[in-house]
């Protein structure tokens, strides 16, 4: 009687456990084929160390991957598992792309060079790449392991990226200051903020005349902002020297970044006057305003379209150099006739940022995302690049180590041409040229022509030798310059033809104060 009870009692629970695995499959079939569940997304990790781990124990609970293999370049990781998963060469890629769907890169620490040649092993599989946050960004718990990122075509820069340490010097300078970033809401004068922001500033003051910009990086920078740090947003226009001499001197300001400017040479060279307005005569204001208040220093973004110019924008920016070294040189005669403090006066200049606004990385982002073609205007034109990182890190060396008329460099590397950084951006997306070779491709590239005013190359330097600083990337060189009995009167009369709207006066008497700009003449 036992016997047949235990007979019957497992034969009701295996019949009952095989209906509900029959069941289970049925659900999941009937979810699939209605669109509700989404398959696993076949992985290959790079990086098998403490990153890999963590990345994999994160995408593991969340159940949307599947891990396939680790790729290391650890010799003697290879043929062993991490999680009874496969650690292999990354030279074994062509032995299963065809099983993967992507490849996540797992090292925070990785150089630029690395990822570059990751790259250009992957793009022959056509496999999206995905990266892990950097160190700086997990350390400070803005992001974790698992806030995968698009492969971003600032990892493919032709150089490794460089890294300023937040020495002594800067944290000094910083620290319990009363800093203001005029263009705080612009792409350098925003990562400006977001740089400061971490180093204690006593008051933080972001001048900007866009309302939504300035409400945009002053939301994020309330998030990140400690109890000894004030954060004051302020709308106002920098071209306006009575509120430039109030703000410095209600908020006791001691050192200015300026980054306000119009940059764009297209739309600049349609607004000639008020191009000239803006970058010329705030830089002007912003001194005049050091001067009247107590502020110690004084640094101006500028750009390496200001060298030997071909466009209003270039040789704006050119002249606004001009005013801050002439204002140097008066700080530099004032201190040697007298026992008074003086303002140290610089400048920072550097070539194309990446993603900024005005840049042709978003504007190839468009193109790609809507189908191409992507334009090019001349297919041998090639620009230097920094990210809006660097650029900004820069501009804070530059201030801690100026002495008075610096003008700052960075080793930028070599020039990328920009028809190879629109194939880049191509393949990053998934897709393929398309070209004569490759009919089939999904994006083409036309070539529209020189912009009125475009270089086909950009430079750095007018005529002087840069020389080494403390940073070994960062160069200090000090160029010619227009003296103050002689600027000053014609900036005089620069202003009133602007004003008086005559702007062919206003053109040759600017070509006249950079004569290295020739496009006027010719």
């Amino acid at each position: 009687m036992i016997k047949i009870w235990f007979s019957f009692l497992f034969c009701s629970v295996s019949f009952s456990g095989l209906i509900r695995f029959i069941a289970r499959d049925l659900v999941l079939n009937f979810i699939v084929k209605r669109g509700n569940f989404k398959k696993p997304i076949k992985v290959a990790i790079f990086g098998a160390g403490a990153g890999g781990a963590r990345l994999s124990a994160a995408l593991n609970i969340g159940g949307n991957y599947r891990i396939i293999a680790f790729f290391d370049d650890d010799t003697t990781l290879w043929g062993r598992t991490l999680g009874g998963i496969p650690i292999k060469s990354f030279s074994e890629l062509k032995n299963i792309f065809q099983n993967i769907d992507q490849i996540l890169i797992a090292i925070p620490s990785i150089s630029r060079q690395r990822k570059k040649e990751i790259f250009n092993s992957v793009k022959l599989f056509n496999l999206p790449i995905m990266v892990v946050p950097g160190l700086d960004e997990i350390a400070s718990g803005r992001a974790k392991i698992n806030n995968l990122k698009p492969f971003g075509i600032d990892d493919l820069l032709g150089r490794g990226e460089i890294n300023f340490n937040k020495d002594n010097l800067i944290n000094k300078e910083i620290n319990n200051s009363s800093i203001c970033i005029t263009g705080a809401g612009g792409s350098i004068g925003s990562e400006l903020c977001r740089q400061i922001i971490g180093m204690n500033p006593s008051k933080l003051i972001l001048i900007e005349n866009s309302e939504p910009s300035l409400y945009k990086i002053n939301q994020e920078l309330k998030d990140k902002i400690n109890s000894k740090t004030q954060l004051y947003p302020i709308l106002g226009n920098v071209n306006d020297l009575g509120f430039l001499i109030y703000t410095f001197n209600y908020f006791k300001i001691e050192i200015v970044y300026h980054t306000a400017a119009y940059k764009h040479v297209p739309l600049v060279e349609i607004n000639r006057l008020e191009g000239i307005n803006n970058n010329v005569f705030s830089t002007q204001k912003i001194c005049i305003a050091s001067k009247k208040s107590k502020v110690n220093k004084v640094t101006l973004v500028s750009t390496d379209k200001s060298v030997r110019p071909t466009n209003v924008m270039g040789a704006s920016k050119r002249l606004a150099e001009l005013i801050i070294q002439s204002y140097a040189n008066i700080e530099e005669e004032n201190i040697n006739n007298s026992n008074n403090e003086k303002i140290t006066f610089s400048m920072v200049r550097f070539g194309n940022v990446l993603g900024s606004s005005g840049s042709v990385v978003p504007l190839f982002k468009k193109q790609i995302a809507e189908g191409g073609p992507v334009t090019l205007t001349h297919p041998e034109v090639i620009r230097y690049f920094m990210t809006i990182s660097e650029a900004s890190k820069l501009v804070l060396q530059a201030s801690a180590l100026s002495e008075g008329g610096d003008l700052f460099l960075l080793d930028m590397g070599e020039p990328i041409e920009i028809k190879k950084l629109a194939e880049q951006m191509i393949q990053l997306s998934g897709l393929s040229v398309r070209s004569k070779k490759n009919p089939d491709g999904d994006i083409e590239i036309i070539t529209t022509g020189l912009r009125p005013g475009e270089k086909l190359y950009e430079e750095l330097l007018i005529n002087a030798e840069a020389e080494i600083t403390s940073n070994p990337l960062i160069f200090r060189a000090k160029e010619d310059f227009i003296r103050h009995e002689i600027l000053f009167p014609k900036l005089e009369k620069l202003n009133n033809f602007i004003k008086e709207k005559d702007e062919i006066s206003a053109l040759l008497l600017l070509s006249e104060l950079v004569p290295e700009w020739k496009e006027l003449k010719n």
